[in-house]
C-alpha cells in the first residue's frame, strides 16, 4: 500500500479501510487498456464515459489505450446522495454524437444491482450501434439484481459502500487515488 494512500485515511474518520490501492487500480487500468487496444486494432470505437464517477477511471483508460478512438459522455442518476441506489434511473446528460454503426464501449465506475447498466443498454441499443461492449472498473455481483453483460471487469469487490477514484459519497471523496470503504 501506497504511504499516500495511508494519509488520506489516517486524516479522515469516515473512511473505514483501503479496499484497493492506488498502484493496484493503475496496474489493472493499464492491463484493461491493453486488452481493449487489442480487440479494436481495426475500428475507431466511441468510449462512452458515465459521469461523473467515471470520468477518472476513463480519462486513465483511454490514455492507456494505444488505439484510435473517440470520446462522449453521458450522465445518469439513481443514487440521488444515499447509499443505495432508488432504483429510479433518469439521464441527466445524453450523448452529443450519434452511435448508429458505431463500435462504442461504455466505461462503468461500477455495476451495482444492474439496474442502472441494464437501462443505459436498453437506451443505447436502440440507437442501433453496431458493437456495444461494457468495460467496468468495480463488480459488485453479490449485489446485482438484473442480470448484464460486463466485457472486462477491473476487480470484483464486495457489497459494501466504496468511494473515491471517481465515487463519491454525498459528491466527496472523488479525489481519492484509492478505492476506499465508506464506515457505515
Amino acid at each position: 500500500m501506497n504511504f499516500e494512500d495511508q494519509e488520506y485515511v489516517d486524516r479522515d474518520p469516515l473512511i473505514d479501510r483501503i479496499l484497493i490501492p492506488s498502484a493496484e487500480i493503475q496496474r489493472r487500468v493499464a492491463e484493461l487498456g491493453r486488452e481493449i487496444s487489442g480487440e479494436y486494432k481495426s475500428s475507431v470505437p466511441i468510449v462512452v464515459s458515465i459521469l461523473k464517477g467515471g470520468v477518472m477511471f476513463h480519462a486513465d483508460l483511454q490514455r492507456r489505450m494505444s488505439i484510435l478512438h473517440e470520446i462522449d459522455f453521458l450522465s445518469v442518476s439513481s443514487y440521488h446522495g444515499g447509499t443505495k441506489s432508488s432504483g429510479v434511473v433518469r439521464i441527466v446528460k445524453d450523448l452529443k454524437e450519434s452511435i448508429t454503426d458505431r463500435d462504442v464501449i461504455l466505461v462503468e465506475d461500477i455495476v451495482d444491482t444492474g439496474r442502472t447498466l441494464n437501462y443505459l443498454l436498453q437506451i443505447l441499443r436502440a440507437r442501433e450501434p453496431r458493437s456495444l461492449k461494457v468495460v467496468a472498473l468495480l463488480n459488485k455481483v453479490d449485489a446485482r439484481i438484473e442480470d448484464v453483460p460486463v466485457d472486462w471487469v477491473g476487480f470484483d469487490i464486495p457489497n459494501e459502500f466504496v468511494i473515491g477514484y471517481g465515487l463519491d459519497w454525498q459528491e466527496k471523496y472523488r479525489n481519492l487515488p484509492f478505492i476506499g470503504v465508506l464506515k457505515g
